[in-house]
């Protein structure tokens, strides 16, 4: 079979890869794109069957922009995964940790190897557009002095050398993914979905508990600026269920009754729940 085409933000070699190689195994080929519009574009006008967004981070919080380009194109969440995220320091032409003077990486990323920074004070922290970016672009520049923060994929892809690893601060480091698509998963056992209330009070909880009545479990709530419309928000709301089964089907009916705007997003399987790592 031909491998499956999924767009990824960044350059080859990013954490987008990694989790996409977890989630497809290894029969797929990465579209690198400049930023996170040009991924969801890429599906929507059928240049790559899938794109993979990174939609939240345990320790950074939600990838806002994400969540607008949702609503923005009618794609379908057919999937998710949850990686660990470790950060390493790739260096090339002979570099060692005593040479490393300047590291190249994405902010968040930098920013989350905070310890490391502080326990090696001589290094510049230099902020780049994109992890694997950060490797490819030492690969070819052979800056003296100079390593880069990404992913293991970025040292193999771009034959670097891995000079430490680990070196986030904090172990419970997970990004989850959506992947997408323009069809529909055929089942799942979690709904995302997007909706808007009327302006008046108690609008929000009469929305959520048409969830409570029937003992259905919310693992994500979040909310969104209605763009046109000033201290007005749509919220994004998963859940655990099927969109087939009796129970989702009446609280869906239910919320669109007390609604101004409803969108199920995806019925999708839930990736595997990341397990907190030990100090």
């Amino acid at each position: 079979m031909p491998p499956i085409t999924v767009a990824i933000q960044g350059e080859r070699g990013s954490f987008s890869e990694e989790a996409a190689r977890k989630l497809l195994g290894r029969n797929f080929e990465v579209s690198p794109r400049e930023n996170f519009g040009a991924i969801f574009q890429a599906v929507a006008k059928g240049q790559c069957r899938y794109c993979l967004a990174p939609i939240e981070n345990t320790l950074a919080g939600s990838v806002y922009e994400n969540y607008d380009l949702l609503l923005e194109h009618k794609l379908h969440i057919v999937s998710e995964v949850n990686l660990r995220i470790v950060h390493n320091l790739i260096a090339f032409s002979g570099e060692t940790l005593r040479t490393i003077r300047k590291v190249y990486s994405h902010p968040v990323a930098l920013a989350q190897c905070s310890r490391f920074f502080k326990r090696n004070p001589k290094i510049e922290k230099v902020p780049f557009y994109d992890t694997a970016g950060s490797v490819k672009m030492l690969a070819e520049k052979k800056i003296p002095g100079a390593a880069a923060i990404a992913s293991h994929v970025a040292a193999r892809i771009y034959r670097g050398r891995m000079l430490s690893s680990h070196l986030e601060d904090d172990p419970n480091n997970f990004t989850r993914f959506l992947l997408l698509s323009r069809t529909p998963a055929a089942a799942g056992n979690k709904v995302s979905i997007v909706f808007s209330t009327p302006h008046v009070p108690g609008a929000l909880f009469k929305c959520l508990a048409v969830f409570a009545l029937r003992d259905i479990d919310l693992t994500k709530l979040e909310s969104r600026p209605l763009r046109g419309r000033p201290w007005e928000y749509f919220f994004y709301v998963d859940f655990t269920g099927n969109v087939k089964e009796a129970k989702s089907r009446k609280a869906l009916d239910h919320l669109a009754e007390v609604t101004s705007y409803l969108r199920v997003l995806g019925c999708y399987k839930s990736g595997e729940r990341p397990v907190g790592s030990p100090r």
